[in-house]
């Protein structure tokens, strides 16, 4: 997990680099980006502000790790679900997806991550999975 700071200096870094461009998409790219880090950094300071007044599960204070595991195995769900249906999701949605999902993860292997996904989709946009 990453702290807000970091976030921020992230949502900063693209700012930056947005204003460095003329080019549509690169601006387009990096506001999604800086837009993205700007609301983590957001939902980070909630959750220290607010910690006290959610609600924790009695695996909470053994450390998490059964809601983990739970978690992680929705998480699956939920991936496999959107890309079962992936081919008849509208295109702006999955441009959102991929976004958002590019995202997640060690904020200096961004580029990387979208990468891998993006090889993922390709290699297996023919599957009989992706097609409902």
């Amino acid at each position: 997990m990453f702290t807000t700071e970091q976030y921020r200096a992230k949502a900063a870094e693209y700012a930056g680099l947005m204003k460095q461009t003329d080019v549509p998409r690169e601006v387009r790219e990096f506001h999604d980006l800086e837009r993205s880090f700007s609301v983590l950094a957001d939902n980070e300071e909630w959750l220290a502000a607010n910690y006290q007044k959610t609600i924790h599960t009695p695996d909470e204070q053994d450390g998490g790790s059964a809601l983990a595991e739970q978690e992680e195995h929705i998480l699956r769900c939920l991936g496999a679900s959107v890309l079962m249906l992936w081919n008849v999701i509208p295109t702006k949605l999955q441009r959102e997806l991929f976004d958002n999902a590019g995202t997640v993860g060690d904020v200096l292997n961004t580029a990387a991550l979208r990468g891998s996904i993006a090889r993922f989709l390709h290699n297996h946009k023919d599957d009989e999975d992706l097609h409902r």
